[in-house]
């Protein structure tokens, strides 16, 4: 398998999640702006959209869309827990968080990171995404990860989220439980490769 990623992009994510896995795989960066890898193939001919996360696999074909990759991941390491079994409530639950993630707050760091932004809308931006935040900062008050007692694909989508809410100076004062997951996910070795992968550590 090949991920093409940029740095600190949401391809982050799988990145993650692949190495959690401990599967066998190549990164390649892709330059978003000239749509092109580092190899210097037009990244367009890999990925239609453009964009990153994309997940060349072995037996043919690319897989896009963060939340479907880190799924496929973990299905193809089944002894890492890094999803529930197919079919099973939990699952349904991982798949809601990954939603949740995906639409409340993935989507809603967009306009900030646009030069174009009105500033009175980046306010409005920052503000709707503590609110939801807020709603992480209580389902991690009396667990670890989102899930219960053990990590997930979930746990590292979030974590990215959380590295961006740095970047684009969200007041997170008052989420102490949020702090403290960040704490966690980073104290993680294979969060810590794929930091330093990406030439973030």
């Amino acid at each position: 398998m090949k991920l093409y990623f940029s740095p600190g992009a949401c391809s982050l994510s799988p990145h993650i999640a692949l190495c959690e896995a401990g599967l066998t795989f190549e990164a390649e960066q892709v330059d978003l702006k000239g749509k092109k890898t580092k190899s210097g193939a037009d990244f367009f001919a890999i990925n239609p959209k453009g964009q990153v996360p994309a997940l060349a696999l072995d037996g043919g074909g690319v897989l896009t869309e963060g939340t479907a990759i880190v799924q496929y991941v973990a299905d193809h390491s089944p002894g890492s827990e890094l999803a529930p079994k197919n079919g099973t409530i939990e699952r349904y639950r991982l798949q809601e968080w990954l939603s949740f993630i995906s639409t409340e707050l993935h989507k809603g760091f967009s306009p900030l990171f646009r030069a174009t932004t009105p500033d009175a809308y980046k306010t409005i931006g920052r503000e709707n995404l503590a609110k939801a935040f807020k709603q992480v900062e209580g389902r991690l008050a009396r667990r670890e990860f989102l899930l219960g007692d053990h990590f997930t694909v979930a746990d590292g989508y979030l974590y990215v989220m959380l590295r961006w809410a740095d970047r684009v100076e969200i007041d997170m004062t008052g989420f102490a439980n949020l702090a403290e997951f960040k704490k966690r996910m980073e104290a993680r070795p294979k969060i810590q490769q794929a930091l330093k992968a990406e030439g973030l550590a």
